[in-house]
């Protein structure tokens, strides 16, 4: 990529499989911008694949984990790289000729307090969602991302919310930029949805299965709408720390025909199974621990598919479904109202086409790849032009 810019992005595991949206945004900008990507764990070749001169593969340190029991679980505040790898960066960005470091999420950014420090050029923290709440109530992580937001020359969010948890967090106003997930239009052309003559509604939610996803509301939600419609399925599509709990939750409900857990796949696959769906539901929660979301990317590309969406009134959901107009939101826990608004979907074809094209419209809008992949690297190189 001779005469580009050059941009390094740290990323702890390069990549994990519910992360698409941070390979989107990487890849998107390679045609105005030489984007280094640096990792302390390479995973997921396939689909991630990335040219290997621009991937490089961080030594981990022997005592990390003795590292990270002292500070995480005794002092309780994040910790710092070492010296040698403070040195290691400082020549690893020299040698690539870097103008901008780009560090991807924001809770592991006071690791590279030491770095930002001394390194002369533009430091990016982006957050994306549970980022932002990660261990942000403990007093000497609050006072360690003080310390990033006054170094950082910007910080990135994906949602006007996710900007207003920051601001709440001491982080300084005119640092926050936004920059939305950019979805493939390509990869998700728009298709209204038939109406099943058997009554077989077919609902689906795609995901990590993690508390704040909301899974168990959806399956309350659709007890309820198999009572009235017995031929209707759910797939849940994804895997994570709760599957087996929601297996459970399957069978105490009494849905084990019902349901099926396809487990993650790749994006053709996965849209198989959504644009074989009539609905597609996202009732996510914010956790105990403070966890809530940007906006969730699959759900973007449901909507971006045509397939009418319910979610909640949740994090930066509300930026891109608009209650009735490119979806229905209901409250956040309340399974009667997610089921009462799937009911309203199923039985009024002409609501069910209204937010379908609604919600494909809102994609085309706010968050097209194109335009999001444009907008990260002229922003990059505003970054990179010294101010006068």
């Amino acid at each position: 990529m001779p005469n580009l810019p050059v941009v390094a992005s740290y990323v702890a595991d390069f990549l994990k499989r519910d992360q698409m949206h941070v390979f989107r945004q990487i890849t998107g900008v390679l045609d105005e911008i030489d984007m280094h990507i640096f990792t302390h764990h390479r995973e997921n070749e396939h689909p991630f694949g990335y040219d290997p001169k621009r991937l490089h593969v961080l030594p981990k340190p022997r005592l990390r984990w003795l590292r990270r029991l002292i500070h995480k679980q005794i002092r309780q505040e994040p910790w710092q790289i070492f010296r040698w790898e403070l040195r290691r960066w400082l020549l690893d960005l020299a040698r690539i000729d870097a103008q901008v470091l780009h560090i991807y999420f924001g809770h592991v950014a006071p690791q590279f307090i030491p770095l930002m420090k001394v390194w002369r050029k533009p430091v990016i923290v982006s957050f994306h969602g549970a980022d932002a709440g990660l261990d942000m109530q403990k007093p000497r992580h609050r006072a360690a991302m003080a310390e990033v937001y006054r170094l950082a020359a910007a910080i990135q969010v994906r949602s006007e919310a996710l900007a207003d948890d920051l601001r709440r967090m001491g982080c300084p106003p005119e640092k926050i930029v936004l920059q939305r997930t950019g979805v493939p239009l390509e990869d998700w052309p728009y298709k209204e949805r038939e109406t099943p003559e058997d009554g077989a509604w077919r609902l689906v939610q795609s995901c990590r299965f993690i508390e704040k996803k909301g899974l168990d509301t959806t399956l309350q939600a659709f007890a309820i709408i198999a009572a009235k419609y017995p031929q209707a399925r759910l797939s849940f599509v994804g895997d994570g720390p709760l599957r087996e709990p929601l297996e459970q939750q399957v069978r105490d409900l009494g849905l084990a025909e019902k349901v099926e857990f396809p487990g993650f796949l790749l994006n053709h696959l996965a849209g198989r199974i959504v644009y074989a769906s009539h609905l597609y539901m996202h009732p996510s929660r914010t956790t105990a621990e403070g966890d809530r979301e940007g906006v969730p990317n699959a759900m973007l590309e449901a909507m971006a598919s045509g397939v009418p969406v319910l979610a909640t009134k949740h994090g930066g959901i509300p930026e891109a479904v608009t209650d009735g107009v490119s979806g229905l939101l209901v409250a956040e826990n309340d399974a009667p109202a997610l089921a009462a608004a799937a009911m309203r979907v199923i039985e009024d074809k002409d609501l069910r086409c209204r937010i379908g094209l609604g919600g494909y419209e809102s994609v085309v809008n706010t968050f097209a790849r194109s335009a999001q992949a444009k907008r990260l690297a002229d922003f990059y190189k505003r970054l990179m032009v010294p101010p006068l």
